[in-house]
């Protein structure tokens, strides 16, 4: 049975076609992991499926009284409630039957004894539907999913306002899963989560009953919970039985017979035209060779395939810095109250650090605190001399109108406009990228171009706050091999130890300084 049916869509943005007569089916009980490079517009075709976005051309039919749930990249939270109050939410419904229900017991009181009958088998009715979808283990069933993805731990009755990012993704991540849709709907539902977090969402998705669309650039937990893939390239997607290894494999056969084709047909028509040429003049043999030109002339010629433009990330090394880079004595760090114990702490010059634990303990505020962008709360933060920092933010403004070429362009204004494509093409981005609005690009395409402006300027030391939140996977592994051929010092926030852990030196937990109970 098809949930959903995408008929050939067609969708672009000005000059940039994102999507062509692309089609799509989602059957029951399918677990389809949605791939393919940054910014080929898995994240637009998701918003057009799910009506944010309308298809210049084709066709979305769901099956009648499927309800999906969508977890998006940019997905917000309203503040002034607590977390326990927004995961309710999840059981809207069932709060309201609850609500009629007890309003019939109320009109009882003053009915008579038709309408208490009536009455009575109407909240009977409703009662039974309340006890079978469990509502009565509402607030068992939250504790564990909100358990499961470390809610728990941040405390259920905490306002969503003081939530970080990622605690605020992590929150609507759990909503939905309580919601328990009939097509789940994820896109990079792992950016925020620590590893333990990420087994949990696994084993969720393992044993979940409903269909889902998931995307996801962590391969080992795609490959783990998926049974069928689409690829999405060059606008068209393709459809393959099987999980990510399945797919890889595949792909790989029919892209070699795709290059083999192409290849037998070029020689197949340099044949033809030597013949041709080499006839066509004289009255003996211009008979056939018109009979070849016609052969040409009705061949469908199959087009090459293109390779992919591969990242290329290189971080330019300046002048060397003091031994000492950072030197923390009983450091306190956090807003208002604070995140950390007094800690003390020195990074010296060369090593390579991994920061690392759970979300909303304070990784990101710790960078901003050494760097000089945010207070202490107590003690200090002494920096070495002669350190040029470079920093790249875990998340930028996603609504700038400005195109790539212009946000990079403001950094370096004394580049002339071919040095700048080439610095930005470098990173794995086209034309079409290079002159789109920043706004547009997707997370992926966003990060390459912020980590172009980080590599075109020399530094000494590496400030990076999750640099691999959206990164395809070819694009993670040149900067896991830039990060390990950079002769300075780095200082990194991420949630992903087989990036990590081949380069760094040394891991910092911040779960051995908080004042949060763990």
């Amino acid at each position: 049975m098809s949930l959903l049916t995408a008929e050939n869509v067609t969708h672009g943005f000005g000059a940039r076609q994102i999507l062509e007569d692309a089609s799509f089916r989602l059957l029951k009980g399918e677990h389809i992991g949605l791939i393919g490079a940054n910014g080929e517009g898995k994240s637009t075709f998701l918003n057009i499926i799910t009506g944010k976005l309308a298809p210049d051309q084709g066709k979305i039919s769901w099956s009648r009284h499927v309800k999906a749930g969508y977890l998006d990249q940019h997905s917000t939270l309203a503040s002034g409630m607590s977390i326990r109050d927004v995961l309710r939410t999840a059981f809207d419904d069932m709060y309201e039957m609850e609500q009629e229900m007890l309003r019939l017991y109320e009109q009882m009181t003053t009915a008579g004894e038709a309408e208490i009958n009536s009455m009575m088998e109407e909240a009977g009715e409703i009662q039974q539907l309340l006890e079978t979808g469990g509502f009565y283990q509402l607030d068992a069933r939250i504790e564990e999913v909100a358990g499961g993805l470390g809610l728990a731990d941040i405390g259920l009755d905490r306002d969503v306002a003081e939530l970080s990012g990622g605690q605020r993704s992590k929150v609507l991540l759990v909503k939905l899963l309580l919601e328990n849709p009939s097509i789940l709907i994820l896109d990079e539902p792992t950016n925020y989560l620590d590893h333990q977090h990420i087994l949990w969402l696994t084993r969720f998705l393992q044993e979940y009953e409903n269909a889902f669309i998931l995307v996801s650039h962590d391969m080992e937990f795609l490959n783990s919970v998926v049974n069928v893939i689409y690829n999405l390239d060059g606008g068209t997607l393709t459809r393959y039985s099987g999980n990510y290894e399945d797919f890889q494999r595949m792909y790989a056969v029919q892209k070699e017979q795709q290059l083999k084709a192409y290849q037998k047909q070029q020689a197949e028509i340099e044949r033809l035209e030597d013949f041709i040429a080499r006839n066509k003049a004289r009255v003996a043999t211009r008979g056939m060779a018109h009979s070849r030109q016609r052969q040409l002339d009705k061949m469908e010629i199959l087009e090459k395939p293109q390779q992919k433009i591969k990242p290329e990330f290189r971080f330019l090394m300046g002048r060397t810095p003091s031994r000492f880079v950072v030197e923390a004595k009983d450091l306190v760090i956090g807003y208002d109250t604070p995140l950390t114990r007094p800690v003390s702490f020195t990074i010296e010059r060369g090593e390579k650090i991994a920061i690392t634990g759970t979300n909303g303990l304070g990784k990101t505020t710790l960078l901003k605190t050494i760097l000089g962008l945010l207070p202490p709360l107590s003690g200090q933060v002494q920096l070495g001399d002669y350190l040029l920092p470079g920093y790249f933010e875990q998340e930028a403004a996603h609504d700038s109108q400005e195109t790539a070429l212009d946000t990079f362009w403001h950094e370096y204004p004394a580049m002339e406009n071919r040095e700048v494509r080439l610095c930005l093409s470098k990173c794995g981005l086209t034309n079409e990228h290079i002159t789109s609005q920043m706004r547009v690009l997707s997370g992926g395409e966003n990060a390459k171009v912020r980590l172009a402006i980080v590599m075109n300027r020399e530094h000494n030391w590496l400030v990076l706050d999750e640099p691999t939140n959206h990164l395809d996977v070819e694009a993670k592994e040149e900067l896991k091999k830039a990060l390990t051929e950079y002769p300075g010092t780095i200082l990194l926030v991420s949630h992903d130890p087989s990036f990590y852990e081949s380069f760094t030196t040394r891991i910092l937990n911040v779960e051995d300084w908080t004042t949060k109970i763990i």
